[in-house]
């Protein structure tokens, strides 16, 4: 009977355990699958970029122009939280430095273009990540691993720009594939180093705390494995974080914890079907039922805890560390996501890599278990080449539904247009709703002094007015008028985008300023509006 040998790094498999089938060589099935995925997740993410006119450097996103402003700023001197309201940890705005510094040379559209790329990429490289975890169960594994994360619609389109979820999948799977030795816990070393990259999840997006809870408890039988990962995990969150911090502690809780965490006053509350919509892979689908959608939803419920079940009856073992750790984050991210008021598309690209994890392995150790059973040793064979194809044939069909649903899409704003290139001297001390226009405008950095640092309209009424929005009464509030009142106050253009209501906190007299000191001088169709001030002597 197979069984398990437990040492002082975990339980170890015996040799009559149920092992996948092993192939010799370097470049064997199971690599050729990593190889195939990560070239289908590649390509799905470029064509969502290259298949719309002026996506690369064209206005596509809010979010994208804080998190890219912030790396410009602070290679500028600038520093987040101190001088201007930045709603994530330093993570993203440490990660993009690099480009901001290029940006000096090449200016900040093509920046932000680089910093898309690069995001691309990351998300591209978390399929080969996901890859490796999980290539010692074999075949099927791999495909359905890394085929959901190839696949996964949210994840495709959470690549489109600068945004923080490929880079917190990115270093979530660092840390897995360092704290994990095949189904085992790593030993004390490679758990150190394992959660320092899951700490500097954390400092990209929070959410990483999830994972880091379901590993430490994995961890806790053993003391020193649970002691090394938890030290790991505060230097990977404390050493980018506590800098800025300690720099600016107040304006730091403003923006992360009141702007991002802390209630929002009248905010209304995504609904429970979307959020499902979404986490399920389904967001291609037009206003689906609610009963697809819980069928949907109760099929991989279904399918996942049966097959675990399955699988420890087959196998005679308990589901491993790995699949404790893929089924309970897969879990609790999805019970994180439903929780808050707020939700956005990109959110579920963070629930990929473990919705992937949670359907593989128990599938996969349901077919590896079911082969050597005695005289059913032909059917086992079967059944694995069976779930293979099976698997392969609705990969196939999910790339297809995929690129049908990327060549539908096409709402794209930009790129700017070149008459702004020659309204705006470069150096000038412009003021936007939305900071993408002057990043990819190149007008993004000026050199006016008293020039507004703003680089988030909305994160900036969130964190000075407790929650409030300017639809909820944050210009009521005088630490955020009397911010855009110095705004406006330095400000030679203001570039105004359509959205504008929803994150400059008007009010009558600062309306009143705005119509008495500037004038239109161009109008992007009905998207955005450029104003300059009154009598301004351009250079």
């Amino acid at each position: 009977m197979s069984g398990t040998i437990t040492t002082a790094d975990g339980p170890r498999r015996d040799a009559g355990a149920p092992q996948p089938e092993r192939r010799t060589g370097r470049f064997n099935p199971v690599t050729a699958v990593i190889v195939i995925a990560t070239f289908l997740a590649l390509a799905l993410r470029v064509y969502y970029q290259y298949t719309r006119s002026g996506f690369l450097l064209g206005v596509n996103e809010y979010d994208d122009g804080p998190y890219f402003g912030s790396a410009v700023r602070l290679v500028h001197g600038v520093l987040p939280y101190r001088s201007f309201i930045f709603v994530q940890p330093p993570g993203i705005t440490l990660l993009m430095s690099p480009v901001g510094l290029l940006t000096r040379v090449i200016g900040t559209a093509w920046g932000l273009a680089i910093g898309r790329v690069l995001t691309v990429l990351a998300s591209t490289a978390g399929v080969v990540l996901a890859g490796l975890l999980v290539r010692h169960r074999g075949l099927l594994a791999v495909i359905v691993t890394c085929g959901v994360m190839a696949v996964y619609p949210d994840s495709v389109a959470a690549a489109h720009t600068v945004l923080v979820e490929p880079w917190l999948v990115l270093f979530c799977l660092i840390g897995a594939v360092a704290v994990f030795d095949g189904d085992r816990l790593a030993g004390p070393r490679r758990l150190a180093w394992g959660g320092v990259a899951f700490g500097f999840a954390g400092a990209v997006e929070p959410w990483a705390i999830v994972p880091v809870i379901v590993v430490f408890a994995l961890c806790l039988p053993h003391v020193r494995r649970a002691a090394a990962f938890a030290a790991g995990a505060a230097a990977g969150f404390l050493v980018p974080v506590l800098p800025f911090a300690a720099l600016a502690p107040r304006q730091f809780y403003q923006s992360l914890i009141v702007a991002q965490v802390g209630h929002r006053a009248s905010s209304g509350r995504v609904g429970l079907w979307v959020r499902i919509q979404q986490m399920a892979g389904l967001s291609h689908l037009n206003n689906p039922s609610h009963a697809t959608l819980l069928a949907a939803v109760l099929v991989l419920v279904v399918f996942v805890a049966g097959a675990l079940g399955v699988a420890s009856l087959v196998t005679r073992r308990l589901p491993s560390a790995l699949d404790w750790f893929a089924v309970l984050t897969a879990v609790l991210v999805v019970a994180m996501l439903l929780w808050p008021r707020q939700f956005h598309y990109h959110f579920s690209a963070f629930l990929a890599p473990f919705l992937g994890l949670a359907i593989a392995l128990p599938a996969a150790s349901v077919v590896a278990g079911a082969q050597p059973l005695g005289g059913m040793r032909g059917t086992g064979r079967w059944l694995g080449r069976s779930a293979v194809g099976l698997a392969g044939v609705v990969l196939v069909v999910l790339a297809a539904v995929q690129v049908s649903s990327e060549s539908a899409g096409a709402n794209v704003i930009g790129p700017i247009p070149s008459a702004i290139d020659r309204i705006i001297p470069p150096g000038s001390c412009v003021l936007t709703d939305q900071v993408s226009l002057t990043i990819l405008a190149n007008r993004f950095v000026s050199d006016v002094p008293g020039c507004s640092q703003m680089d988030d309209g909305l994160g900036t009424d969130l964190a000075l007015s407790q929650g409030l929005t300017p639809a909820t009464g944050a210009g009521r509030v005088p630490a955020v008028a009397a911010t855009w009142r110095a705004a406006f106050g330095h400000a030679q253009y203001v570039w105004l985008s359509r959205e504008n209501h929803r994150r400059i906190a008007w009010t009558p007299a600062l309306r009143a300023y705005f119509h008495n000191n500037f004038v239109e001088v161009f109008r992007s169709g009905t998207r955005d509006t450029l104003y300059a001030r009154i009598g301004l002597r351009t250079r």
